[in-house]
């Protein structure tokens, strides 16, 4: 289920942390290295509490940490292509946690969720769709349809074949599941909190945030948006509603209206509160709740535009069972190699093996 969007979130959570490490490039060795003012032995304390690790305490010597930044680097850029996704996006997992529990108090606590959402990422098949190893895939199936046919495989290979396959697809459902459950916790427990609190329920927690100093990027702006309460008081209220209502949407079609809505929420947080990284992982885990059929949508709009545009763009489906997903019967979910019903969509490949979730 969902193959394009835990692509999504592979190539969103993977570009994240890298702009994360490149944008504190500059202050590296104050946040995770040994001139931290939260030096090795106070991580160590702390994780004797808390259970957490790090690779980065192994070592005190400044080479040493240089060599995990690059690697740390390294192993976001290949995590976002897609290049051996199964080792990268446990690497990836390893990468995240060592570097935030290194410093857990020096970050702005963006990184929790990308946190989550690296360790989730390990149980999903997430480099399935636009990754170099879809490519891969997509070029051998291309070689073995002009190779002679491969001797046929004995019971016994077979049958452990369809473990494997069977295996790997259920944990990586339960994987997309996890993802989305933690998602619905984060909101609700967000707008039940905001409930109980005087300045929500009476619409002015935006104006006391937007005069925090600490979260003021641009003081004018800040102040611009201040001087219009009704507004701010709208905004409060809506913010509390989406939250709330967020768990509740999900089977129909009203998740799409409040989906937009939370992106707008975000982008005001990112703009006005000075926190990008926060608002981009939040943006990206709403991503995981759209259907396949809309990525391969945008896939297909973007592939008529650079045609248009006269530029070259590789429109071959990415590997086997990659053709659109197909229509949704009345009835129940489309299975592999089922006609779809008329007008709603091409039928599935014979060799595809996933149920096609509601894209409602």
């Amino acid at each position: 289920m969902s193959l394009y969007a835990t692509a999504v979130l592979r190539i969103g959570y993977g570009l994240l942390y890298l702009s994360f490490l490149l944008r504190e490039f500059p202050h590296r060795n104050e946040i995770w290295g040994p001139g931290s003012p939260w030096t090795p032995e106070l991580a160590q304390q702390l994780f004797e509490q808390s259970g957490w690790n790090s690779i980065l305490t192994l070592s005190g010597s400044r080479t040493y940490f240089e060599l995990c930044y690059a690697a740390a680097v390294v192993t976001s850029v290949l995590f976002t292509l897609g290049w051996r996704t199964r080792v990268m996006s446990v690497l990836f997992a390893v990468v995240v946690v060592s570097f935030h529990a290194r410093a857990i108090f020096m970050t702005d606590g963006g990184d929790n969720l990308i946190l989550l959402m690296a360790l989730y990422l390990v149980l999903t098949a997430c480099g399935r769709r636009w990754s170099l190893d879809a490519r891969r895939t997509r070029r051998a199936a291309a070689r073995a349809g002009t190779a002679p046919p491969a001797p046929r495989k004995n019971f016994w290979l077979r049958q452990l074949n369809d473990v494997r396959t069977t295996l790997t697809t259920a944990v990586h459902n339960c994987g997309l599941l996890l993802i989305a459950a933690q998602v619905c916790l984060l909101y609700g427990a967000a707008g039940l909190y905001k409930v109980q609190g005087a300045s929500w329920g009476g619409g002015t927690a935006i104006h006391y945030v937007l005069n925090l100093e600490l979260f003021q990027p641009w003081p004018a702006l800040s102040h611009l948006v201040d001087q219009y309460p009704t507004v701010i008081a709208v905004a409060s209220y809506v913010t509390v509603l989406l939250q709330v209502a967020f768990p509740f949407v999900l089977f129909g079609r009203l998740k799409y209206p409040v989906l937009a809505m939370l992106l707008g929420m975000h982008i005001g947080i990112a703009v006005l509160m000075g926190l990008p990284l926060f608002s981009g992982a939040m943006i990206v885990a709403d991503a995981a709740f759209l259907p396949d059929r809309f990525y391969m949508f945008l896939a297909r709009s973007v592939r008529r535009m650079a045609a248009r545009a006269g530029l070259p763009w590789h429109s071959a489906s990415e590997g086997p069972g990659s053709l659109p997903v197909p229509g949704q019967l009345r009835g129940g979910l489309t299975t592999a190699g089922q006609q779809a019903a008329p007008g709603r969509g091409r039928p599935a490949s014979a060799d595809e093996a996933t149920l096609v979730p509601d894209p409602r």
